[in-house]
């Protein structure tokens, strides 16, 4: 039994992994039975609950699963990208990998 870690070690990583959840959420179906997976009932109101650190808080409803994942996943802004990006720049010539020109030919 050499390979269990302390008590007091496995609190502090409890205690980190309930830190990092903490205000995490998610839609529970308001039906009858077991939770199913999201597909199951899409038309079913879904209750909104947080995480607090220690249980599930319901902190709203929603009318559907469309109405549910617009709660838990909110549009991104779009990225902007800059006018003009920055492209390497290319070096004097044609490049080394270029078929020359017949004048290159008879130049050599």
């Amino acid at each position: 039994m050499d390979d269990e870690e302390p008590l007091a070690e496995w609190a502090r990583k409890r205690d980190e992994r309930r830190e990092q959840a903490r205000g995490r959420l998610r839609a529970v179906p308001l039906t009858e039975g077991p939770h199913r997976a999201a597909h199951v009932a899409p038309g079913a109101p879904r209750a909104i609950q947080e995480f607090d650190g220690t249980g599930w808080v319901t902190v709203g409803v929603a009318a559907d699963l469309a109405a549910a994942k617009a709660i838990l996943f909110p549009p991104q802004p779009p990225e902007e990208r800059p006018v003009e990006w920055d492209r390497p720049a290319l070096g004097k010539g044609r490049g080394r990998h270029r078929k020359p020109a017949a004048s290159d030919e008879r130049d050599r």
